[in-house]
């Protein structure tokens, strides 16, 4: 080897090294993050969706309306309480009833519980009105017997 040749690396070949090393880093860094919030979001949601099918099962439980209508609370697993109503119309078929339910979910931080609701078609004979029911049936024959001539 020469005396005036040396090995190694030039400054600059150093720095540029460095700053590509720093440049991946940073997109690698953000793209974990934005897994991990997307994961964070994902979780939140089931939870949701957990808590909604909790009280879809609570009141597809309960026998009597009115409890239904009044409504009620629910612990959840992380200690928050998920207050839940139903609204009950019904349709123009016998014991057949559309029950919407609106639950409020806490939120995590600042700012008002949000708002989830479900509907969803039962049939409950205890919730009718013999009277009503009654009625119902005599129009359904009448048009089925519409529908045969």
């Amino acid at each position: 080897m020469s005396a005036g040749r040396r090995t190694g690396f030039t400054l600059i070949e150093v720095l540029v090294s460095i700053a590509i090393f720093a440049l991946a880093a940073v997109v690698l860094g953000s793209a974990y993050v934005n897994v991990l919030s997307g994961y964070q979001r994902m979780r939140g949601n089931g939870l949701d969706e957990g808590d909604v099918a909790f009280v879809r099962a609570i009141v597809l439980a309960e026998p009597k309306r009115e409890v239904v209508e009044k409504g009620g609370d629910v612990r959840r697993a992380d200690q928050g309480t998920v207050h839940w109503r139903a609204q009950i119309e019904p349709t123009n078929r016998a014991d057949l009833f559309r029950v919407t339910i609106e639950c409020e979910l806490p939120t995590t931080g600042p700012g008002s519980a949000r708002r989830v609701s479900d509907s969803f078609l039962v049939l409950r004979p205890t919730w009718s009105e013999a009277a009503e029911r009654e009625k119902l049936r005599a129009k359904f024959r009448e048009e089925l017997v519409k529908r045969k001539t």
